[in-house]
């Protein structure tokens, strides 16, 4: 049987109260965490999603919601995040 490919989205976002702390939630940083780890797993990267000064106490940002559709019509079938935080700060809603 032939294995399916793993497709990711890489989802990345900073807020404007992560630039006060520092470089290591930058995009850029986020980016080669995520670009390395995809790749030492075998993950074919289809997209990165970004959003750059936007809050995560909402989902009501443009590139995760682009990200979701992406995953509910199968564009891709892996969400690849930093930590949940990046995702959302509501774990409830994250969850879902």
């Amino acid at each position: 049987m032939k294995q399916k490919n793993h497709i990711a989205g890489l989802y990345l976002r900073l807020s404007q109260e992560d630039e006060r702390q520092g470089e290591s939630l930058s995009i850029d940083n986020q980016r080669h965490i995520l670009i390395k780890y995809a790749e030492e797993n075998g993950f074919e990267i289809y997209d990165e999603y970004i959003d750059d000064g936007v809050s995560g106490t909402t989902f009501d940002r443009s590139q995760v919601q682009r990200l979701l559709d992406d995953a509910k019509t199968g564009v891709i079938n892996t969400i690849i995040v930093k930590d949940l935080s990046r995702f959302g700060r509501n774990y409830i809603e994250v969850g879902q």
